[in-house]
């Protein structure tokens, strides 16, 4: 486990270099001006004197090359820079923010595992049957859905139609904590909608999985010595039916990733999605660059786990010889 471990962090070094080193160089060619950017509306009055000073302070006319190394050095003794637009150091924006992001893509992938792998047996104990065509059906219907229609949809149902969730944000309006109960409450909706975005592809998995474990000669075997049906469903098809939804960890990271910034675009959840937004809009390279390092850190890890639990679980692989 040591050794695959640490042969997947040596690879990740150039894959984080090239990712880092694409992101300075695709923000180089955007057509937005960090400048105005961080100057804002007082861009619009200032004469030309002041704004080239300030290209100047904040370095902007060196080359993406110079300035992505720069960045790299200083990242490596663990200085991040300097947010522009935020106005703060990238390590405290993100540190503010990814608390939040994390709980929303734990509660999410959580809920979205356990109601998939139900289904999903529900689904394949009987293939063919209206459970099983009705259960792939919806599966296939929010497969296509878009997650912020799903998002919306959502708003307009359970906070103005029904009135039963709130609409967004971390805490109630006016409130000067936050406290466990407000966080609950207000995590619902965007968990919910992120988990419902992840539902199809487990349901679908554990279904396939299950389907064909109970096909196979051993659970044959089980039910003709006269073993319970539960036992055989639990203790025989499941395990085998799950070890494809391993593979599936690491591959849904950066979707789960992609998704859950859509999500808290639109329920304004405090992660790290508004920064994303406005680091990619001001071109603030120190901020768009940990930022993306850290989602390709997200799915080198991801894709690691995947491997880490299928060596695990499956007698057939040995984490030696991966």
């Amino acid at each position: 486990m040591a050794r695959l471990a640490g042969r997947r962090a040596l690879f990740a070094v150039p894959v984080v270099l090239v990712v880092t080193f694409g992101v300075f160089a695709i923000a180089a060619a955007s057509p937005f001006d960090p400048v105005k950017a961080y100057a804002g509306t007082a861009a619009l009055g200032a004469d030309q004197e002041t704004l080239d000073r300030l290209r100047d302070n904040l370095g902007v006319d060196q080359s993406f090359v110079v300035r992505w190394w720069h960045w790299l050095t200083d990242a490596l003794t663990g200085d991040l820079g300097h947010s522009g637009v935020m106005r703060q150091p990238v390590a405290q924006v993100i540190g503010e923010r990814l608390v939040w992001s994390a709980l929303l893509c734990a509660v999410a992938f959580a809920v979205a595992v356990a109601v998939g792998t139900l289904l999903g047996v529900l689904a394949a104990r009987r293939p063919g049957s209206m459970l099983d065509r009705a259960v792939t059906s919806l599966a296939y219907c929010l497969e296509a859905a878009p997650v912020f229609w799903i998002a919306l949809l959502a708003v307009w149902l359970f906070a103005l139609q029904w009135d039963v969730l709130p609409a967004g944000g971390l805490t109630d309006t006016a409130s000067e904590r936050v406290t466990a109960g407000q966080v609950a409450s207000h995590i619902v909706l965007p968990a919910g909608v992120l988990a419902v975005s992840q539902l199809p592809w487990f349901t679908l998995y554990v279904r396939q999985g299950v389907g064909d474990a109970l096909a196979e000669d051993p659970v044959r075997g089980a039910r003709a010595r006269g073993i319970g049906e539960g036992t055989v469903l639990l203790g025989h098809a499941l395990r085998s039916g799950l070890l494809p939804v391993l593979t599936l960890i690491g591959s849904r990271v950066p979707e789960l990733i992609t998704g859950a910034l859509l999500v808290e675009s639109v329920f304004s959840w405090p992660g790290i999605a508004a920064a994303t937004v406005e680091a990619a809009t001001a071109v603030d390279f120190p901020l768009l660059a940990a930022l993306t390092t850290l989602a390709t850190a997200a799915v080198l890890v991801g894709n690691l786990l995947a491997d880490l639990l299928y060596g695990l679980f499956d007698p057939r692989v040995k984490l030696s010889e991966m």
